[in-house]
């Protein structure tokens, strides 16, 4: 009797079981159909982007202004077409992946994945300020030289270096903002160094240029005077 007992049970899980099988097969279909799609989806367009961003020219204009100089220096090969193609082939990725997850009530992976999604805007726009503030640094660094020799005064490869840290430093300061790593410590940071700037620059004017100042001062009293 208990052995008749026991096995009913058995027979009951394993039937429980199949049902379970059955009803969650077609989802695992259908989750793994909408995957192969997407891996297929997404190879397309990582491979369009890149190719068109390989027609406009991008790298030949980032190499122009120096930009190659330091990604050699880090062994990054400089490949801004296949950095953007590989962004767009896993965000369809795991976007369909997210909609696989969704078929197979995956709700914490899901989850994961959706956050994750909405922080990948985050990370190309900080790509792209670090790029830019590299683009205008070296732009800045050139200028700077070339007035200060114009202006046959000394110092100009270190005004120029001075001027291409500062614009660098600024650029990964605003990237780690909008990656939202410790935003409130460099705003911080970033307000106090535009303060000593400020405080620099007016130091360095009040006393490099008090007797010019006078001067002029004097010229503009004494040709008031004459009148």
């Amino acid at each position: 009797m208990i052995v008749q007992k026991w096995t009913d049970v058995l027979v009951l899980s394993l039937q429980d079981l199949y049902r379970q099988v059955l009803n969650f097969l077609p989802s695992l279909i259908g989750a793994i159909i909408v995957f192969v799609v997407g891996l297929v989806i997404a190879a397309g367009l990582g491979a369009i982007v890149e190719r068109v961003v390989g027609a406009l020219k991008i790298d030949t204009l980032l190499r122009r202004v120096g930009l190659e100089e330091y990604t050699k220096r880090a062994n990054i090969e400089l490949n801004f077409g296949h950095f953007l193609g590989q962004v767009v082939y896993w965000f369809i990725v795991l976007a369909f992946l997210l909609a696989a997850a969704e078929i197979l009530n995956f709700y914490n992976l899901s989850g994961f994945i959706q956050d994750f999604l909405f922080y990948v805007p985050n990370i190309i726009i900080a790509v792209l300020i670090m790029i830019a503030s590299f683009v205008i640094a070296n732009i800045l660094k050139h200028i700077v030289r070339a007035s200060v020799m114009g202006a046959r005064l000394h110092s100009a490869k270190f005004l120029g270096a001075a001027v291409w840290w500062i614009v660098v430093i600024f650029g990964l300061l605003a990237s780690l903002v909008q990656l939202r790593i410790a935003v409130s410590i460099i705003e911080t940071v970033i307000t106090g160094l535009i303060a000593m700037l400020a405080l620099a620059g007016g130091l360095a004017f009040g006393l490099g240029g008090k007797e010019y100042a006078s001067e002029v001062i004097g010229r503009v009293k004494n040709e008031l005077e004459g009148r």
